[in-house]
């Protein structure tokens, strides 16, 4: 039981991390500021990778080209600008993961924002 609780919390963390990764990519590329949008888009995304990541050969690519869609789709503007999004998102989960790993301790991943 405890591990399951463990499990979850990892989970909502992780699901917190990469909604305010994207959260601040989408708020200085379009500046849209609505972090539950933010985090229906993680959860979203990861669905589209989690569903195209295992295709062989093409997999990761498509995988990627299917999660900027869902930015895409989510958000104002163009591709381009969901690649940028996607970007910023990037670098700014990178970013909260390194706080709170060097000073929690915490071992947690963003879901929802690929290689991060």
């Amino acid at each position: 039981m405890v591990a399951l609780i463990g499990s979850l919390v990892a989970f909502v963390v992780a699901l917190l991390v990469g909604g305010l990764a994207i959260y601040v990519g989408a708020s200085l590329i379009v500046g849209l500021e609505d972090y539950s949008h933010a985090v229906v888009t993680a959860i979203v995304g990861a669905l589209a990778w989690a569903l195209t990541a295992w295709i062989p050969l093409f997999g990761p690519l498509l995988a990627l080209i299917a999660w900027i869609w869902v930015v895409n789709w989510r958000y104002p503007g163009g591709w381009l600008d969901a690649a940028l999004i996607g970007v910023v998102a990037w670098l700014a989960a990178l970013a909260i993961l390194f706080v709170l790993d060097t000073i929690l301790g915490l071992g947690v991943g963003a879901f929802g924002v690929p290689g991060a």
